[in-house]
């Protein structure tokens, strides 16, 4: 009965959770995917599931399994299919060198971090450090399928990730409160070429923007999205098997990253509604699993995560500044572009407003996007270069 009524809460949580990101502001502030691994962590902490030899537990873990193995997977094409990465090769120049710069600065912090912290006992390091690989290229998609794609514990999942907010939450709140003034100083502004009409189109619309999902029209097209990101799963499984005999994590989230980011080229499929939204819905089906396979006393012993963690983020951030200070990239641009690889581009529009600069939205917004499509295969590399494969 348990494990029926933890099934149905996976999937109402998030449309309550959905529901009141829509209607209070403090909810925005939060952000979906927090208040996904916050109402996780509390199920864990209170002893709602049963765990261990308890009754139900193994039947819990396998449902939990299922759950993890399929939500992501099926999450990816649909944030990737609204994206327009011909805006790649139209936006300006200095976005680039952001959007380089950037991933640059994050993998030698991820090696030069990992080749530090190596012998301090965190466990998995290896598979640890290629999944924050995703986290700091394309936010929780990138870090969830990674963590998967490399059979990464789930405990250790959440124990990461809840690290990794303790240590980006105070930068985003410094930004917002008017840190932003100190890249300003670091990067002073020139003043840039204005982007195209058809670039501009896209500050028109928003990320995470649920209204309208259930009307009739909407819902119907949105549900041809998640058809086709089915059928992209379903190949990605069967390449696998042709491949490997089974089901491979690294092969099927590859296979369906690569056929999402071609699919996006197609302007029928780019022009399908809300598919980002279904995504994330996914994706805090995802999240809430994940949390709620927490375990508090795991977390003893292992703060050496989070020094790893605020390592990343002070080097990436110091040999980002500085990559942009030798391109002259002005530090609005440097700032949206590092907080859109960091959290990924729903975080871009709150950053643009404390800035007061809609010039860098597009800008930001295409740093983010690039970052869903790269982070997966980064992270390979990186587990590829530290022995995992």
């Amino acid at each position: 009965m348990v494990t029926i009524l933890t099934l149905i809460g996976y999937f109402i949580i998030p449309v309550l959770i959905i529901l009141l990101f829509n209607k209070y502001r403090w909810a925005k502030s939060i952000g979906t995917v927090i208040m996904a691994y916050a109402v996780g962590i509390i199920a864990a902490l209170i002893g709602f599931l049963p765990t261990g030899t308890e009754p139900g537990a193994e039947t819990l873990e396998s449902m939990q399994k299922t759950l993890m193995n399929v939500a992501v997977p099926l999450a990816i094409p649909l944030m990737l299919f609204n994206s327009d990465f011909k805006l790649w090769t139209k936006s300006l120049p200095k976005t680039m060198a952001v959007l380089i710069g950037g991933l640059v600065s994050i993998l030698i912090a991820l090696l030069s971090g990992y080749f530090i912290f190596r012998n301090t006992g965190i466990p998995q390091f290896e598979r640890v450090t290629a999944m924050m690989t995703g986290i700091y290229t394309g936010g929780t998609m990138n870090f969830s399928a990674l963590g998967n794609m490399l059979d990464v514990d789930p405990s250790l999942i959440t124990m990461t990730l809840t690290f990794e907010e303790i240590a980006t939450l105070p930068f985003i709140v410094f930004i917002v409160a008017g840190g932003y003034k100190v890249f300003r100083k670091l990067l002073p502004a020139k003043e840039e070429a204005e982007a195209t009409e058809s670039e501009q189109q896209i500050e028109t619309e928003s990320f995470e923007n649920y209204k309208g999902m259930l009307q009739p029209k909407t819902f119907g097209r949105m549900m041809l999205g998640f058809l086709l990101s089915l059928g992209m799963l379903a190949i990605g499984a069967g390449l696998s098997l042709l491949i490997t005999g089974k089901l491979n994590e690294l092969i099927v989230i590859l296979t369906i990253t690569t056929l999402a980011i071609i699919a996006s080229f197609s302007p029928k499929i780019r022009a399908l509604p809300k598919t980002f939204e279904l995504g994330m819905f996914f994706i805090l089906i995802f999240s809430i699993v994940v949390a709620s396979k927490f375990d508090i006393h795991a977390i003893k012993g292992s703060l050496q995560i989070l020094w790893f963690i605020l390592f990343v983020m002070i080097t990436s951030v110091i040999l980002h500044v500085i990559i942009c200070k030798i391109f002259k990239v002005e530090g609005d641009l440097f700032t949206v572009g590092h907080i859109s690889l960091l959290c990924s581009p729903p975080f871009v529009p709150p950053i643009v407003e404390a800035l007061g600069n809609r010039k860098v939205l597009l800008s930001g917004i295409v740093i983010g996007l690039a970052g869903y499509a790269a982070g997966n295969y980064l992270g390979v590399l990186i587990a590829w270069l530290l022995g995992v494969f």
